[in-house]
């Protein structure tokens, strides 16, 4: 069912009051990721438009009453091995962290919540029970309000929103004058840039929070200041953390390492030899059973600082991706021989997601095919290469992908031809094309480019609208 919609959430409620754990799948996913979640959960019956049920498979549970080790919720992640994994949240965990993240904010009577995130993406459980908790009223965005970036801030401004919970690329695009009756900024699921806190800080309460969807959304969270440094902060209540070194012993204080979290706010994976893996017990520790993130942090007196990736998972515009899960639908489709994945940076400040490829296939149709199989969001811009870079070892050198891209590029289901801009744009369009760049990186451009099939996002697209505004304020 559509985003922005009552019926959402209490096909939410419906389930969890029924004694069942809900299974969301973004209404913008492709069908066949749909399948593989329902599958890989056991999903029994699938609640649609209209609050109809389609009953699936036989319910495999009991009559027994419901317990706080059942669980509320399974949210499927990117994956490495090219299918997405799903994480369980059990009652406990669920209700843990919203009893913790109460005692952080203080919510009014008076406040109104948005609900603005995709009900697959684990932070929507933040800004749900922001609200429910706190028995306050919850205002659910249409995905296309919030998609419009810039116009997003006067929808929010007309209905007395005064609590937002949002990943960074989006407050970005906010004026202070579209955000003046938000009083608490809660930001999470990407770096938080310093430039952005000093600005959002200055007028409201500002938190930065971490955490990853096996630890139950988020596990560390901060208060930002405008004059102050921006960390990831410190653990909620009843969850624990440790940095630890190659060896799992923790580092020196000061010393970067991996993080691992454990305490009352874990999930687990259904795959139950990656559940062994990901949450073995650290017993260095004393733990039998912790998380391993995967991101390197450094504790400082301010909180911890957040380094970066040991592997090769990323995020763009606020989206986990795996570069594995990436490359191996592009290696599955017919005609590619050999695939890579990176992120690459726009003029314009943008985080791209690039799929390189060898082969000699169409462009246009190799994207298709993949935005079958994965999450609205995470489809990337596809280029030809020669060969791929490798490393000593052997692997894949991600950081020596030819960045601009220096291949054809194709459009649509036409021939990729090389083009340049200038020869074929002047005035206006040469303008525009200059700003579409800016966006999507120095492709080459013609009157009939597509700018989604050059790899444009909402958030690029929200991002081009505002500066088209500076030139012609009347545009619509």
């Amino acid at each position: 069912m559509p985003s922005g919609t009552a019926e959402l959430y209490v096909a939410i409620l419906g389930a969890m009051q029924a004694g069942a754990a809900y299974v969301p799948v973004d209404a913008d996913d492709a069908p066949a990721r749909a399948q593989t979640i329902w599958e890989g959960a056991g999903v029994c019956a699938v609640i649609e438009r209209g609050l109809a049920i389609t009953h699936r498979i036989e319910a495999h549970g009991s009559d027994r009453e419901l317990t706080v080790d059942d669980d509320a919720w399974v949210i499927f992640t990117s994956g490495s091995t090219g299918q997405p994994k799903g994480v369980a949240v059990t009652h406990w965990a669920a209700a843990a962290f919203v009893d913790a993240e109460a005692a952080l904010w203080s919510i009014e009577p008076t406040d109104r919540v948005l609900a603005g995130l995709s009900v697959a993406f684990d932070a929507s459980c933040e800004e749900i029970w922001l609200a429910w908790r706190n028995g306050v009223a919850l205002v659910p965005a249409p995905r296309e309000r919030v998609r419009s970036g810039a116009e997003l801030g006067p929808w929010l401004s007309e209905r007395g929103v005064t609590v937002i919970s949002t990943v960074p690329t989006l407050a970005e695009m906010w004026d202070e004058t579209d955000i003046a009756g938000v009083r608490l900024l809660i930001l999470g699921g990407e770096v938080c840039p310093e430039p952005l806190a000093r600005r959002l800080a200055t007028s409201r309460e500002l938190w930065n929070t971490y955490g990853p969807t096996e630890a139950t959304v988020v596990t560390t969270a901060t208060r930002l200041r405008s004059d102050g440094p921006v960390t990831i902060g410190w653990p909620l209540r009843g969850w624990e953390i440790a940095i630890i070194d190659d060896l799992g012993e923790p580092v020196a204080l000061g010393e970067a390492g991996e993080l691992v979290i454990a305490g009352v706010g874990l999930g687990r994976y259904l795959d139950a030899e990656l559940d062994a893996d990901r949450y073995a017990g650290l017993p260095a520790l004393g733990w039998e059973r912790a998380y391993r993130t995967g991101d390197i942090v450094r504790e400082t007196i301010d909180g911890l600082q957040f380094i970066g990736r040991r592997d090769d998972q990323v995020k763009v515009g606020g989206r986990r991706i795996e570069l594995g899960e990436v490359e191996a639908q592009l290696r599955a489709v017919h005609g590619v021989k050999a695939a890579a994945a990176a992120v690459q940076k726009t003029t314009g400040g943008n985080s791209l997601l690039v799929g390189y490829v060898i082969g000699d296939v169409d462009l246009a149709r190799v994207r298709a095919a993949v935005g079958e199989r994965l999450a609205e969001g995470t489809v990337p811009l596809v280029l030809t290469v020669e060969s791929l870079p490798l490393s000593r070892s052997g692997k894949v050198d991600r950081n020596a992908l030819p960045w601009p891209p220096q291949a054809p590029v194709g459009n649509g289901n036409r021939p990729a031809r090389q083009y340049a801009a200038a020869e074929e744009l002047d005035g206006t369009a040469a303008w525009l094309a200059t700003r579409w760049a800016e966006q999507l990186g120095p492709l080459p451009l013609t009157p009939e480019s597509d700018f989604f099939e050059l790899g444009g996002s909402s958030l690029s697209a929200a991002k081009l609208a505002s500066v088209l505004r500076s030139r012609y304020p009347r545009w619509r």
